[in-house]
């Protein structure tokens, strides 16, 4: 009785002493010895959750200076376990592996403190400090003076660490409830959020009428369950999320069942998402399962946990992708032996690469990769942004069934896997065909199909292709000419169809006809007759370019000059009279002349065809949002003036000081601080003086030199102008250049 009653005024002292500081901090130096005289310890440690951080900051007195331990939440330490389990532990020897082994198979005692100190850990008492069922942080207490602790300290512990979580709370400016701080904002009253968390069956039920009926936007409820949770909140953004790929056994409809998705950010740092975070039991399973160190926590609304798993996306039902899989998984373990038996029509395989392709839609994915691995799952990956991300997984047994569903649609042959093959398929998304170019390698373990998304839509105007004002004046010019050869030069990927397409919108006027010749087609335009070439029957560039001279073009457009015959019927069509546009895969614009040389053009024929060359490349834009402006180092300037060239420098006007511009990093780009790309260009035009440099069949240099007196910019030259207009950093331009 004695006993209840000294405990009893232990607990009031505190709660007037906690009440009389603004904080647990201000707190401590006189909390501490009244606890440890409760627990008749030597030492303790309160540990303190980090919102915006999975892990905690430990704060306690060693002599007079108050030091921080910062301790992840995980098996790797035992404030770590508490806090991942939410379950007081009573720890006899915490240096007895086989103890420690039996509460959990990763669970490790942090010696490192006891290592830096002539002090030892004998044994703890740690409870987790928990309020509305979230985890505030964790209170330890070591070394019992006498003996050891027993269940009545693990009591007295339970009691203390209610007090502390109900000022833990205060403290961190927490709620009670889920949706208080909405009402807080005023968002809600709380009479409806009372009738409709009554008549809601579920927190998902909840939520989804408090953003269809209550008008709340998806951010507010983020942000009030953020601070409920003392999570970070982290909302559907497919282009800086994407789901973590790992060795474990973590079913997709166990995933889906408790609104849970294991995410990766950019630097592949796994996160997992959840939406009731506080759940304890249901994060040890899925901590067990993914058998990973440190991971993040953060809560996420029950339907945008869902979209990251593939379901309710690119108009497909809820759950579609699930049931797919779930549906394979089931038949996979009957066929056993029989893989190659599977039907490609079955309606799971057919629905699996139907949802894959929308997927990769909606996403702006460039490529989808199918790539088969020996003894293991066909693993599916979109190329978005430039970056291969895996989206998903195939049982091996249905391997041939993608595949072979994937050929049906393509036209191709079915029963040949010894060679590769390559065809075309379309499907309707949102009521537009998309075109999907599939090429077919055999590998090692199986038959791999990677398929290449085509743009589709209409030409960019001339104006949005940020070509600098020199060049713009002077390409103007150039198309403007009756007759003659316009190339556009630069690698794949360049964007040379986007700007030949950007010239013909400048040109397509009623009193021009204009053939095109292209493989594929991806750009339509109204007023242009697009043909498109099929090298298999016979229908190559060379055969179109003919066609096209017989059928009283004014403007002709030839995909790609590819061989000799295409480029000589390219400079015999010019020199009869009409313009003519195409493409080349040179580096820059002075090389495109000898390259045609080399393939046996007469330099007589070709420089009087010639009416200019536009090499370009893409580099990545800074994001807009978040771009910093900085003041520019010597070592900045020196490289402008450098590569700009002395004789050219004075025409940028430069500023002193001179300000550039360098990435950030924010939500919109992904913190990557660049969002999208832009072209630079090198627009060499053919002048009397460079055409009798051709005649020659001159060096490149020579020609380049002609072609810089008359007008030209090269690729990095026009790189730096973007950089000091803003729309990029000297990084960027680096990686085009290969200049240091």
């Amino acid at each position: 009785m004695n006993d209840e009653l000294a405990l009893e005024a232990t607990l009031v002292k505190i709660n007037k002493l906690l009440e009389a500081h603004p904080s647990l901090l201000d707190a401590y130096q006189q909390l501490e010895p009244i606890i440890l005289e409760l627990f008749t310890a030597q030492r303790m440690s309160i540990f303190q959750r980090r919102r915006q951080h999975q892990d905690l900051v430990a704060r306690f007195k060693t002599g007079k200076e108050t030091r921080e331990i910062k301790v992840p939440i995980s098996p790797q330490s035992i404030a770590g376990y508490v806090a991942l389990s939410q379950n007081p532990l009573l720890i006899s020897d915490p240096y007895n592996a086989q103890e420690l082994s039996s509460i959990h198979p990763r669970l490790k005692f942090a010696d490192k403190f006891d290592k830096n100190s002539s002090f030892k850990t004998d044994n703890i008492i740690c409870v987790p400090i928990l309020n509305a069922g979230v985890l505030m942080g964790v209170m330890q207490i070591i070394n019992k003076k006498v003996g050891s602790f027993a269940d009545e300290d693990l009591r007295k512990a339970n009691t203390l660490s209610e007090i502390l979580g109900n000022k833990f709370r205060y403290e961190l400016g927490g709620t009670s409830n889920p949706f208080d701080y909405l009402l807080h904002r005023n968002l809600l009253s709380e009479k409806d959020l009372k009738a409709l968390t009554e008549t809601s069956k579920d927190n998902r039920t909840l939520i989804q009428r408090l953003i269809s009926e209550a008008r709340i936007p998806e951010a507010e409820l983020g942000n009030a369950l953020s601070v409920h949770y003392q999570v970070p909140f982290i909302p559907y953004l497919p282009e800086k999320y994407h789901l973590f790929q790992s060795e474990s056994k973590l079913n997709l409809s166990y995933l889906k069942r408790n609104f849970v998705a294991v995410l990766a950010d950019a630097a592949e740092n796994p996160i997992v998402l959840m939406s009731e975070p506080n759940n304890a039991a249901l994060l040890m399973e899925i901590e067990s399962a993914l058998g990973i160190d440190s991971y993040e926590i953060s809560v996420g609304l029950p339907n945008q946990v869902l979209q990251y798993l593939g379901e309710g996306s690119g108009g497909g039902a809820p759950g579609e992708m699930d049931e797919i899989l779930d549906e394979i998984g089931t038949s996979a373990e009957e066929l056993d032996d029989t893989a190659e038996e599977m039907s490609d029509d079955a309606p799971a395989v057919v629905r699996l690469v139907s949802r894959v392709l929308h997927d990769a839609k909606r996403l702006n994915a460039s490529d989808i990769h199918v790539d088969p691995e020996k003894n293991g799952p066909t693993r599916v990956r979109m190329r978005i942004d430039g970056v291969c991300r895996d989206m998903t997984q195939v049982p091996a047994s249905h391997h041939s069934a993608v595949i072979a569903r994937i050929k049906i649609m393509s036209n191709l042959n079915i029963a040949e896997k010894r060679v590769p093959q390559d065809g075309k398929l379309a499907f309707k998304m949102s009521g537009q065909l998309v075109e999907v170019r599939v090429a077919t390698i055999p590998t090692v373990a199986g038959e791999g199909v990677v398929m290449r998304i085509l743009a589709s839509g209409g030409a960019l105007p001339i104006e949005k292709m940020n070509i600098s004002p020199r060049n713009t004046t002077m390409l103007k010019e150039m198309i403007k000419k009756p007759h003659g050869i316009i190339l556009v030069v630069g690698p794949t990927g360049s964007g040379k169809t986007t700007t030949l397409h950007a010239i013909l919108g400048y040109l397509n006027t009623p009193d021009k006809k204009i053939w095109t010749a292209e493989d594929p087609v991806e750009i339509t335009q109204a007023g242009l007759q697009q043909v498109q070439v099929s090298p298999k029957i016979g229908f190559t560039f060379a055969n179109a370019l003919r066609a096209f001279l017989r059928a009283d073009p004014d403007i002709i457009l030839i995909g790609e000059m590819r061989d000799k015959e295409t480029a000589h019927a390219g400079i015999e069509a010019s020199l009869t009279g009409h313009l003519v546009l195409s493409t080349l895969h040179t580096n820059s614009a002075p090389e495109t002349i000898t390259r045609l040389l080399d393939l046996g053009l007469d330099p007589v024929n070709f420089s009087d065809a010639c009416v200019g060359i536009m090499a370009q490349r893409l580099i990545r834009t800074l994001c807009a949002n978040c771009k910093e402006e900085y003041p520019a180092s010597e070592v900045d300037r020196a490289f402008i003036e450098r590569q700009y060239g002395s004789e050219f420098i004075d025409e940028l006007n430069l500023p002193d000081p001179l300000m550039l511009y360098r990435p950030a990093g924010c939500e919109e780009c992904g913190d990557t601080g660049y969002r999208g790309r832009t072209g630079v260009h090198e627009l060499l035009a053919m002048t009397p003086d460079l055409r009798s440099l051709v005649y020659k069949e001159a060096a490149v240099t020579a020609m380049k030199q002609q072609a810089l007196k008359d007008g030209m910019r090269t690729l990095i030259q026009d790189g730096i102008f973007k950089v000091i207009k803003g729309d990029t950093d000297i990084a960027q331009v680096q990686v085009i250049s290969g200049a240091d």
